[in-house]
């Protein structure tokens, strides 16, 4: 048999064909359904996206509705989920942890035979495990699901408990629209290869939130926010560059493992997020944030010049959920909220013509071993 290329990481290769996502890495582009990320994610509602990554179309007004009111209806979560989640937090589990424990539970009242009602059970009962579990943590009763509201908009409102005000809302909406889907990334791979078994949607989603937990996937906003509040306490972004670079750390926000150039969604996400705080009255915070980006890359050039390091997803995404009220210890959880759409569509994309995902490992081991009995070992 000859010998097989080895490709550490599945670098570059290619294991399926999409219609929901496409990345361009050299020209900072990316497409979603169709439609390039900036045009998506600023006019759609978070249903309208993800009507169209189940369905490649956008919906008419009434399907719009009808959608809706289907995905609100599947956001209660029973009894027994409440429990696990509940105690998840009472034990001082991490969200993530929470947030698979919680939607493992939920397949106890899901219909996981009906690949698109599991589908968008597990999209509308994410964010109410995630913020069901936040206010156990903070010693508060979980907030009912309002179908009254939109999915961003009660998300929020499970949160603190009070209804959003509309930029809060739009803000949301953005990020949720901006992170929905990007290629064959870690967690989206995992939950296709599950399928790929004709295991069901909800064991995809509850795989996929383990890989997303893992801090080189979904975990580098929380830091970046800690490192934003650091630098705008002491109003010098350049020593603080400069004093991570000289330690040898990785500066967190920048550099991507696909983008050469600044990531499209940053571009979108710091759009909004200026619109947010303009209207919130905070500029301040966000002029900080303006200003350490460029500071930043000013550094990284002239400190690393054969590499191309420039603002990705996280940078912006730490600044736009702390404004609109995300705690920090949910921004991944909450990029589970957006992704779980991405996840959802990926495995009805693998299931319309399933292949079992089998990859082969190059052998690196002894041979030729001969056994010894274990009395002369």
């Amino acid at each position: 048999m000859p010998r097989q290329q080895l490709r550490s990481g599945l670098e570059g290769v290619t294991v399926a064909e999409t219609r929901l996502s496409d990345i361009d890495g050299e020209a900072g582009e990316l497409v979603v359904g169709g439609f390039p990320v900036e045009t998506l994610a600023t006019n759609a509602s978070y249903e309208e996206t993800l009507f169209l990554m189940l369905e490649d179309r956008l919906p008419t007004a009434d399907e719009l509705a009808g959608f809706r009111a289907d995905l609100a209806a599947r956001r209660d979560l029973c009894e027994a989920a409440h429990a696990v989640v509940r105690r998840a937090a009472a034990d001082g589990e991490s969200a993530m942890d929470a947030l698979r424990m919680g939607l493992a539970a939920a397949s106890l009242d899901a219909d996981t035979g009906d690949h698109r009602a599991a589908a968008k059970r597990v999209v509308a009962v994410v964010p109410t495990i995630v913020a069901a579990y936040w206010r156990y943590r903070e010693g508060e009763s979980p907030v009912d699901p309002d179908p009254d509201l939109g999915h961003a908009a009660n998300y929020l409102a499970m949160l603190t408990g009070e209804t959003p005000d509309d930029h809060a809302v739009r803000g949301l909406e953005t990020y949720l629209n901006t992170v929905v889907d990007h290629g064959l990334n870690a967690s989206t791979f995992t939950a296709r290869t599950v399928v790929s078994t004709e295991s069901d949607l909800v064991s995809a989603a509850t795989a996929a939130v383990g890989a997303l937990k893992g801090p080189l996937h979904g975990g580098a906003p929380g830091p970046v926010l800690e490192m934003l509040r650091t630098v705008h306490e002491t109003g010098d972004p350049a020593a603080y560059v400069r004093e991570t670079l000289d330690a040898g750390e990785r500066l967190m926000g920048f550099g991507h493992r696909v983008y050469r150039v600044r990531d499209p969604r940053a571009a979108v996400l710091s759009t909004a997020a200026e619109r947010f705080y303009g209207a919130a009255g905070e500029r301040a915070f966000y002029d900080t944030v303006e200003q350490f980006e460029s500071v930043a890359l000013d550094l990284l050039a002239e400190h690393k010049p054969d590499r191309r390091l420039a603002t990705n997803v996280e940078f912006y995404t730490a600044a736009l959920l702390h404004g609109v009220g995300v705690p920090r210890e949910l921004f991944t959880p909450t990029f589970a909220v957006a992704r779980s759409g991405g996840w959802m569509a990926h495995c009805l994309e693998q299931l319309a013509d399933n292949r079992l995902v089998r990859p082969v490992s190059r052998y690196v081991g002894e041979t030729d071993r001969e056994w010894t009995p274990v009395e002369r070992r």
